[in-house]
Formats: C-alpha cells, structure tokens, sequence
C-alpha cells in the first residue's frame, strides 16, 4: 500500500515526550527528578533528597550537615548499577549538580504546558482512494491502510486492527525494546569498566612481581659473589704459603753461595802466597773449610709439580645447568618464596665456614 503525505509533522510528538519523561524519571521515587540533580560517579541521576535519604539510610551515624562536629564521608550504592559511591565529609551536598538534566526538566514542563494545535489533526492519505485517510492497519500484510482497501481493495480478505491500537503498541515495544538496550549498554560499560580494572590488576601484580624476580636474583648474585670472594682468598693464602716457602729456599741457597764465593777467593789468594812456610800456616784451615764447604747439604729443592695451583679449579658446568632449570611456581605466593629465599641466604653463607 503507497500512500502520500498530507502534512508537515510537528515537531515533538506524544510518543516522543512519553520517551523524554521516562528518562526524566528518578529510580528511588519513581517521579520526574526534582531540583537540584545529582549526578553520581556512575553517571547515573539522583534526585538530591533521594541521594540523601539513600546515603543516610547507609550511614545512619553520619552526622547532618548542620552539625558542629565535622564528620568524614560515608559511602553507598548507586540504585540503578550497584556501583560504590564514596562521599567526602559534606556527603550527598559534595556531589555535582546535573545542570544539563535540570535544564532538559524545564524545556520539558514547558513543553508540555503548551496547548494542543487548534486545528484537526492532519492525516496521511490513501495513494489508491484520494479521500480516503490512512485510518486502518493490516495485521496480515503488516502496513496501514484505508476503509476502503479493507472492503474493495486489495486488502479485503486481510485481518486488520484500528491504526491507533497498533500504533500504541508498536511504541510500546518499541520503548521497551530502548530500555532493554540501554540497560543492556549499561551492562556492557559495567563489564567494560570491570576488565579495565582486570588489565590494571595484571599491570599491577605484574610489576609487583618483577621487582620480587629482581630480588631474587639479586640475592642469588650476591651468594655467588660472596662464594667466589671466599675461593679467592683461599686460593690467595695457598700462593702466599708456596711463596714464602720457595723464597725460603731462594734465600738458605743464596746464602750458601755467598760463603762459598768468599771461601773460594779466600783460597785463591792464599794459593798466591810466594813463601811456603806463611802458605803452610794456613793451608790446612782452608783445606778443611773448603771440605767442609763441598760436603754441607742444601735444603730440598721444591718438587716437580709444587707450583701448579690446578687444585684451585672450580667446576661450575652443573651448577650452570642447575640456574637454567629456574622456572616460575604456579601457585607458590610470594611470602613462601621470601621465606626460601631468606633460608638459602642463611644455608650459603654457613656452607663456606665449614668446608
């Protein structure tokens, strides 16, 4: 069914202002809100004193605004998301005034104070039947028609209803079906606004826990540090023992060698002596000394091997696979790992003093 427009629709109609007042409706009483406007961090409105009674229905022991004593907030939930709102020490009197609702109240009262047209309402008319207005519709073909289509034309043998019933009814649904969608775009948010509050736990638990992995093995750091200054100063008092051992010996032959010298010069110039009786004199000490000299048995000399220092070798390839099995612990909490952590420093450090 085709049909012409008889007229320029005004603006606002009935169904329109019904849709803007149930917007306009505050959830705890159930009317048009009442100035001032209170908007919550949810972005849901309350009407103040609704605000008020709930918050105080909460916080019963919250001292009024015109106590002399000054109270700190309380905190309740929003009635329409279950969200926790949470009031400085002025209570439901800190919150922010929706002006901008406020200000669609006012357009809206002053709508619907406005008398009606004067004139008759204008109808859509009939395409087919020119003087026919548009004033049925057809349940079976699902489109508004005339009288006349019913009884002559094409829709005689159709179901059809008054236009203003099925009207009525599709806004209905239609209302319906809004606020089932916007109920459902504030579930949506909520669901949103809890996984942001997931990702920023994650972040959170997250960075908490590198700071405990940097801990760990930093400890782990200072054991091995720790380890390798304790092996080096062992390894430094064996190369000053073997040291002064060896210098021992450096200096007993060094000594030796000097008194030899001496003693040999000593008899190479008494060999030099001309008279024989002045030779004689003292050739017998200097034979014995020289006999004596030959026949003295120096120290031990060090034995092969004595300055290798292999015995200091450290062995760490197991140990290096020992640190390539750390891996994370499903479920351990970060207090018993604290608590190891704390009691392998305490066995690493008691380990060096008994070897």
């Amino acid at each position: 069914m085709n049909f012409t427009v008889g007229f320029k629709p005004l603006l606002g109609d009935a169904h329109s202002m019904d849709s803007l007042e149930k917007q306009l409706i505050c959830p705890i009483c159930l009317e048009m809100f009442s100035k001032p406007v209170v908007i919550l961090p949810c972005q849901h409105n309350l009407c103040r004193k609704c605000a008020n009674d709930v918050f105080q229905a909460s916080n019963p022991l919250w001292q009024s605004r015109g106590s002399t004593t000054v109270s700190s907030g309380g905190r309740f939930r929003c009635p329409s998301c279950r969200h926790e709102v949470v009031l400085d020490r002025h209570g439901v009197y800190g919150l922010q005034r929706n002006l901008l609702v406020e200000n669609i109240i006012d357009i809206y009262k002053q709508e619907s104070s406005r008398p009606l047209h004067s004139k008759a309402e204008q109808h859509l008319m009939c395409e087919e039947h020119e003087d026919e207005k548009i004033n049925i519709y057809c349940l079976s073909c699902e489109v508004p028609t005339c009288s006349l289509c019913k009884v002559f034309g094409a829709h005689k043998d159709c179901e059809v209803a008054p236009l203003p019933t099925i009207y009525k009814r599709q806004k209905s649904e239609l209302s319906d079906g809004i606020s089932m969608l916007v109920a459902g775009n504030d579930r949506v948010q909520a669901v949103i606004t809890q996984m942001e509050e997931v990702c920023q736990t994650i972040e959170d638990n997250s960075r908490r826990q590198k700071q405990l992995l940097n801990q760990r093995f930093e400890a782990l750091c200072a054991v091995l540090e720790e380890r390798k200054g304790e092996l080096l100063q062992a390894l430094a008092l064996k190369q000053e023992e073997k040291l002064q051992h060896v210098r021992g010996l450096i200096r007993q032959y060094g000594d030796h060698l000097e008194a030899s010298s001496k003693l040999v010069e000593s008899a190479i110039q008494s060999m030099e002596e001309p008279q024989m009786a002045l030779y004689l004199q003292q050739a017998k000490e200097l034979i014995n000394k020289v006999g004596t000299m030959s026949k003295v048995e120096l120290g031990g000399r060090p034995e092969p091997g004595y300055e290798s220092m292999e015995q200091f070798t450290v062995s760490v390839e197991h140990v290096a696979e020992m640190l390539r099995t750390i891996d994370f612990q499903p479920g351990a909490s970060g207090e018993e790992e604290d608590e190891e952590v704390a009691l392998d420093g305490e066995e690493g450090s008691a380990g060096p003093e008994e070897e």
